[in-house]
């Protein structure tokens, strides 16, 4: 029998007993039993020969049979006998098992054991119970989102996806005046710097305003807490009246004045009673608040979100949703949003504020199922951590919603990460589908088989022998695990190593290093 387990016969029961080309070598070696048989003594040979033989057993899981119709579906109803023959299933009838010719299937590559057969995805399974795309670096992940978003906007031409992209990977300048080359195709994608976006800052909740501007260790983080609530409520009602709204609240996306919120607590911060002879029952309080508001708020790296120059009313609103939708002008299935020029510390703020917007604009979209959204969150982990102690809790708490609620709304999310260990275990948990690369660390590893269906969580012991731009697909866009070698891009994602030894061995002599200071200098990549 052949290392590789496939569709196997017992008897007259036909089941498919684990993935295409998904049987672990190790188990298999660990099975081998040497057997001697002896023979009965041929003419003309004295002797008996002694002849030894191998066997091989295999551990193997039921996960789907073959019903009357003559299709594959999940669940075993009757188990095969013992001693039963085991037979390898030809490519054909494979093909007639795995390949279906269905609405939304997703051609992502080719299945590992028989290259042959073609790899498809239920588009509505694989993005509709949210997707996580793990591996370490250099597994291929970039290649494997480039190829499969690819595809989907080809396929789907009325898909709707907001892209974070982090490094610059799928959206990308040869020149700062030259336009936006990437991954898409012409007319599919619009590319916008997270600066020229302009998210800014009143559209931040309350929790999310805490987070940015507040040091829970202060020993008055609790005043402070609760004076910015007061404050923010006020000044929200009190730049709005126009509008004529009857309810209006602290978290409301309504406009309000930073500067008359800095002023306030400056205020209560310096306030003196009888005649400047007694201080105020908040003096000195906020003096570490106004430092850090100060510090952040006179930095040239956040003009874009405490100073914005077109977002600065509440109807603005509309353009901005508009923008980052793909219903602005020009309209396009794709919104990549390059984060790489905004300074660390406020990745995560912008980041699960477009998550935020997204889940509220279809929460409010009586249209929602017809206009569903695909929210892909580039290294996931930097924004949507594990650890609960973390400064940036309103920001995870957003994205922990879209996992739980969002489905109900039309809205999904697409994880990439490669320490699956950091991001939220509340967001992982809500995946229905894994596209699992290369994993070679042992922590990570077993994460990730906690994360798999029961009957998949052998399947983890492959994953750091995958290839690169190899996948382990498992949930509910695959009829059942499949080990899958992903498409090559067309164009690949600006992710790509440097040649070393070419480099080091060609390489340039000089570089031009007072360019490099100035584009330092002006944050421009």
């Amino acid at each position: 029998m052949k290392k590789r387990c496939r569709l196997v016969n017992w008897g007259r029961w036909s089941k498919f007993a684990t993935a295409p080309g998904t049987c672990s070598q190790k188990s298999c070696a660990a099975a081998k039993k040497t057997l001697e048989r002896h023979l009965l003594p041929e003419q003309g040979v004295p002797h008996k020969r002694r002849i030894s033989s191998r066997e091989r057993r295999l551990e193997l899981i039921g996960l789907a049979e073959i019903n009357a119709e003559g299709r594959l579906e999940s669940g075993v109803s009757r188990f095969p006998l013992l001693n039963a023959t085991v037979h390898l299933i030809s490519s054909e009838r494979l093909a007639t098992l795995l390949v279906r010719e269905q609405v939304g299937m997703l051609e992502i590559g080719r299945l590992s054991a028989r290259p042959t057969l073609p790899a498809r995805l239920n588009s509505s399974a694989l993005f509709g119970r949210h997707l996580a795309i793990l591996g370490q670096s250099g597994a291929g992940k970039s290649w494997t989102l480039s190829s499969l978003l690819q595809r989907v906007v080809t396929t789907l031409p009325h898909s709707h996806i907001v892209l974070l992209d982090l490094h610059g990977e799928y959206g990308w300048r040869t020149t700062p005046d030259a336009p936006y080359q990437g991954i898409f195709p012409a007319q599919t994608a619009r590319h916008l710097d997270a600066r020229e976006l302009e998210i800014p800052y009143w559209l931040l909740t309350y929790s999310e305003l805490v987070d940015l501007f507040i040091e829970r260790s202060d020993a008055n983080a609790t005043v402070q807490i609760a004076f910015l609530r007061d404050a923010l409520f006020s000044l929200r009602c009190q730049a709005n009246q126009h509008l004529g709204l009857e309810r209006i609240s602290v978290d409301s996306p309504v406009y309000f004045s930073i500067e008359e919120l800095y002023q306030r607590f400056k205020k209560a911060n310096e306030e003196k009673l009888e005649f400047g002879k007694a201080k105020g029952p908040l003096h000195g309080a906020f003096d570490d608040f106004l430092v850090r508001f100060q510090s952040m708020y006179n930095d040239a790296r956040y003009d874009f979100f405490l100073h914005p120059q077109k977002h600065n009313n509440s109807a603005s609103l509309e353009g901005l949703l508009r923008d980052f939708i793909g219903l602005g002008e020009p309209k396009r299935q794709v919104t990549v949003i390059d984060l790489s020029p905004i300074p660390t510390d406020l990745r995560p703020v912008v980041s699960a504020q477009i998550g935020r917007l997204a889940f509220e604009f279809n929460y409010w979209n009586p249209r929602r199922h017809e206009f569903p959204l695909l929210l892909v969150c580039e290294e996931a982990h930097q924004y949507i951590p594990r650890d609960t102690d973390t400064q940036y809790i309103g920001t995870r708490r957003a994205m922990e919603r879209i996992a739980k609620e969002g489905r109900k709304y039309g809205v999904t999310l697409c994880i990439v990460s490669q320490r699956p260990t950091e991001l939220s275990e509340t967001v992982l948990s809500q995946c229905g589908n894994y596209l699992c690369l290369r994993i070679s660390n042992a922590d990570d590893q077993e994460y990730v088989r906690r994360l798999l269906p029961e009957g998949a969580k052998n399947l983890a012991d492959m994953l750091a022998s995958l290839r690169r731009g190899e996948v382990l697909a498992i949930g509910d866009a695959s009829l059942l695990p499949s080990r899958i070698l992903v498409d090559r891009p067309n164009p690949p994602p600006a992710s790509q190593d440097a040649p070393l030894a070419q480099s080091w061995s060609a390489g340039p002599e000089d570089l031009d290093v007072a360019d490099i200071i100035n584009r330092w200098w002006r944050q421009i990549r």
